[in-house]
């Protein structure tokens, strides 16, 4: 068994193309929101308060987009009571909004993004757009 084995990382570069692609869609939209991106062990990478966003999403954009890194998989789908629980073991870094999407890369996991101070399937279609500006990143469904 090998010790050691290649990984993808997240540029600043890439981070920042993210961003802007989601910021534009958001733009689009008429929804301001606050969108963070972070690498694959929730170190932020980039970040946005678009004019109008929430002061409070500052921090929920942010812990949905380690809780995506972090678990590989979007907010918003735990079970009902389990994600308070989560939520409470985790101090409040677990969420279960909607709005917090993994990046992953040609199979790898390279970070997460995330986005709030929309409704929920205002948030995620931003996360959304935000991924299609990076080739070979894999997309989900609300």
């Amino acid at each position: 068994m090998a010790e050691t084995a290649p990984a993808l990382r997240l540029s600043n570069e890439g981070a920042m193309k993210i961003l802007n692609a989601a910021m534009a869609k958001a733009d689009e939209m008429g929804v301001p929101q606050c969108i963070s991106v972070v690498d694959a062990g929730g170190h932020l990478l980039a970040f946005s308060r678009m004019d109008g966003a929430f002061v409070l999403s500052i921090d929920s954009s942010l812990m949905k987009a380690m809780t995506a890194a972090s678990y590989g998989e979007p907010t918003g789908h735990i079970a009902e009571g389990v994600d308070l629980k989560l939520a409470i073991a985790t101090q409040g870094k677990r969420v279960n909004l909607p709005g917090g999407l993994p990046i992953v890369v040609d199979g790898h996991l390279v970070g997460g993004i995330g986005v709030g101070s929309g409704a929920g399937h205002e948030d995620l279609e931003v996360a959304n757009a935000g991924l299609a500006a990076l080739a070979g990143t894999k997309r989900f469904d609300g």
